[in-house]
């Protein structure tokens, strides 16, 4: 995979792309977890939060550049 993608006139590096992916992932399981109340489950939910952020972004990233 190309490091930059040409997006118009603007060359955006491929990790903006999966970082946008992974924030719209994130937001829509973040928004089932809170809506079906699973962060009282877990003893801090914004570590929950970031973790899970964490895992999608690498695992794209992963997928991507692996």
């Amino acid at each position: 995979m190309p490091r930059e993608i040409p997006l118009f006139t603007a060359m955006v590096p491929t990790l903006l792309l999966i970082f946008l992916a992974s924030l719209l992932i994130f937001g829509l399981v973040d928004l089932l977890l809170s809506r079906w109340d699973w962060d009282r489950y877990f003893w801090h939910p914004a570590l929950l939060r970031l973790a899970l952020f964490v895992c999608l972004f690498a695992s794209l990233s992963l997928g991507v550049y692996g």
